[in-house]
C-alpha cells in the first residue's frame, strides 16, 4: 500500500512564546558588551521545546525592561533559583588552577559566590576590584569566592592558568581561589556549571550570557540567586550578609 504524503502545521499559543516573540522586536538599550548570536543546545530550555528562532538570533545582553515579563522572570539582577535536583554543589570535584582535583565539599558550611572570570573584558577591572574588596571583608565570616576562568565570550580569557592567576593576584590582589579554565556553555560545559544553571535558570534558561555572571550558593550547597554579568558585586553584598546570618 502506497504511503500518502501529508503535512501538519502548528501554532504556538503559549503566553511565554508570545512574550518571547515580542521581546525579539523590542528596542534594546545599549550594552557594555556586544550583541551576540547564541546557538541553543539540544537540551530543553526554560522556554520548553519550542526552541524558537528568537533564541538563535543576536540580541543585546543587558535589557531588563521587557514588556509582559514579570520582575522575577526578568534577567535584571537576582533571579530566584528553581529546585531542579537533589544534588548539592558539594557533590562535585573540579580542577584547581594547577589542574589538581579540588572537591567542592571542602567549602561545606560556607556561603559561596561563583563567577566565570576573564582578564580582557570591559567588566574585568570593576568586577575583580569589587570581588577582592568583598572577599577581604567577609572571608573570616564563612564566605568564599570561586573564580572559574572561561574563554567562551569574545576570546577574552586566552592566557594559561599561571598567567590568569598572576594577572588576578598581582593586579587586583585577588586572594580567593581561582580554578582551571572551563567551558560554561555548549556540549563541553563543566559539570559544576551544568549544576549551577539547572538550579537557577536565567532569562534564556541555561545559557551563561557573558563574563562575570554570578551564582550565590548558601551554606547547604544550594543555589539561591543568580546575577547578570553587569550586576556589581557590591550590589550583592546584602544578599551575602543575609546568608551569612542564616
Amino acid at each position: 500500500m502506497a504511503s500518502m504524503p501529508f503535512s501538519v502545521s502548528f501554532t504556538a499559543h503559549s503566553p511565554g512564546f508570545a512574550q518571547t516573540k515580542a521581546a525579539h522586536h523590542h528596542s534594546w538599550p545599549s550594552s557594555p558588551y556586544p550583541s551576540m548570536a547564541f546557538l541553543m543546545p539540544s537540551t530543553k530550555s526554560s522556554f520548553g521545546a519550542s526552541n524558537s528562532a528568537f533564541l538563535r538570533t543576536g540580541f543585546s545582553l543587558c535589557s531588563s525592561e521587557i514588556p509582559g515579563v514579570s520582575l522575577k522572570s526578568r534577567f535584571s539582577g537576582g533571579v530566584y533559583a528553581r529546585a531542579a535536583t537533589e544534588k548539592s554543589l558539594y557533590d562535585y570535584t573540579v580542577k584547581d588552577v594547577e589542574k589538581k582535583d579540588a572537591p567542592l565539599s571542602k567549602f561545606k558550611g560556607k556561603v559561596l559566590l561563583i563567577v566565570n572570570v576573564a582578564s580582557k573584558c570591559g567588566l574585568t577591572a570593576s568586577n575583580y576590584s569589587e570581588l577582592s574588596h568583598i572577599y577581604e571583608k567577609y572571608k573570616t565570616q564563612g564566605f568564599e569566592i570561586l573564580a572559574f576562568p572561561c574563554n567562551q565570550f569574545g576570546g577574552q580569557e586566552p592566557g594559561s592558568n599561571p598567567e590568569i592567576k598572576q594577572f588576578a593576584c598581582t593586579r587586583f590582589k585577588a586572594e580567593f581561589p581561582i580554578f582551571d579554565k572551563v567551558d560554561v556553555n555548549g556540549p563541553t560545559t563543566a559539570p559544576v556549571y551544568q549544576f549551577l544553571k539547572s538550579n537557577a535558570g536565567g532569562f534564556l534558561g541555561d545559557l551563561i550570557k557573558w563574563n562575570f555572571e554570578k551564582f550565590l550558593v548558601d551554606k547547604n550547597g544550594k543555589v539561591v540567586e543568580r546575577y547578570q554579568p553587569t550586576t556589581s558585586p557590591f550590589q550583592i553584598e546584602k544578599d551575602i550578609q543575609r546568608l551569612l546570618a542564616a
